[in-house]
């Protein structure tokens, strides 16, 4: 049992697959992209729970603390709001945030005397004397009302957490990318499967209507979509992936007409299985490689087309946070003091999209068939 079970290993590990995954891995280069990718996934997933700032939309505002510098700290005071206190679990406060019960005033100078705690507001102009507010605090509870709090990459024109937002922003980013790219994947090989395996009349209708859409620019036709469906998170989901199909589609009508007439496609229709079954459960898995190599520049795609539209104002709305949006809110900084709230966004654009587009291209390389026999060679 135990040779059969090495024996049974030893093939796998042989196999074209092991052999693509192996090479895939050992590029430092790749290793680097699916490293920054998996990061970007998890604190898209995680979301509130690792966020500074975990108020829905990370839209907590110090208007007193705007713009910023990164590595600002202030002292803050910690004030019950009245009214109960809802209570969420961990699901809602990961996707949702954590409304809270609490206001957060930003002070200048505090002390505590006979269950009394007297502060000073922070105004943002030490020559500017700030508003003296007092309030009755338990003796052993005062300390808990007193924060300090860091803001590694500083605070936007509003006195938002720019760092909470970055991270927040790269949910749309990549859910923006995924959906769509899911959206693409379901039409353009449905269609597409159909043209090439079917062939005759419906093979006409399918190349007429790709080559419709194909002449229509991408983007104005994404911005046409979103002013029919209106402005939006998820408006913007399904005019992307309504976009993006079209190569999907081209590309697996290719791949299909060029197997459709191999051994084990005709043995599949000799043994009457369906043509349903033939298409997804024998074509389709052997010519799944180059439609995953294009799914993955189109999830670099549709990030730089959500971001593109955010940018223009069509995209997500305010107040939540997108990469594009803060581009937008922020750019009129690269010629002051606070360029940092326009590059910070921007770079983190081109990383994601870069490192999708060094994936894509490593795919291709490893899912080329002549390389993986040399690698087996």
């Amino acid at each position: 049992m135990y040779s059969l079970f090495r024996k049974k290993e030893k093939v796998l590990s042989g196999s074209l697959t092991a052999a693509s995954m192996s090479k895939l891995v050992s590029d430092k280069l790749s290793f680097a992209a699916i490293a920054y990718i998996v990061i970007s996934a998890v604190v898209a997933l995680l979301g509130y729970l690792i966020t500074p700032d975990s108020s829905p939309m990370a839209n907590r505002q110090f208007l007193e603390l705007g713009n910023m510098p990164p590595g600002f700290s202030v002292t803050l005071c910690k004030i019950q709001k009245e009214g109960t206190e809802t209570r969420h679990g961990l699901f809602h406060r990961m996707i949702f945030g954590n409304t809270g019960n609490d206001q957060f005033i930003p002070i200048q100078d505090y002390h505590y005397n006979n269950d009394t705690l007297t502060i000073t507001t922070y105004t943002g102009d030490a020559s500017i004397q700030g508003q003296t507010m007092a309030f009755q605090v338990e003796k052993d509870h005062w300390q808990d009302q007193i924060i300090r709090k860091r803001f590694l990459l500083g605070t936007d024109q509003f006195g938002r957490d720019l760092l909470s937002r970055l991270m927040i922003g790269s949910r749309v980013s990549l859910s923006v990318g995924l959906i769509s790219v899911l959206i693409s994947l379901v039409l353009g090989i449905s269609i597409g499967a159909a043209g090439g395996y079917f062939r005759g009349w419906v093979d006409k209708i399918v190349m007429w209507l790709i080559n419709v859409v194909w002449a229509v620019p991408t983007l104005l036709l994404v911005i046409a979509i979103t002013f029919a469906l209106g402005k939006g998170f998820w408006q913007i989901f399904i005019a992307v992936g309504f976009t993006m199909w079209v190569e999907v589609a081209r590309v697996t009508r290719g791949q299909i007409i060029s197997v459709r007439e191999k051994e084990y496609v005709e043995a599949a229709r000799a043994l009457g299985f369906s043509d349903f079954r033939i298409i997804f459960r024998h074509i389709l898995p052997n010519i799944s490689g180059p439609v995953i190599v294009i799914s993955a520049a189109n999830f670099a795609s549709a990030i730089l087309i959500e971001a593109g539209l955010s940018f223009l104002g069509i995209g997500v709305q305010p107040p939540m946070p997108s990469w594009g949006s803060m581009i937008r809110e922020n750019y009129a900084y690269l010629l002051l003091d606070a360029a940092h709230l326009a590059i910070l966004p921007g770079l983190a654009i081109m990383l994601i999209v870069l490192s999708f587009m060094i994936l894509g291209n490593k795919l291709r390389d490893v899912m080329d068939v002549k390389a993986q026999r040399n690698v087996q060679g």
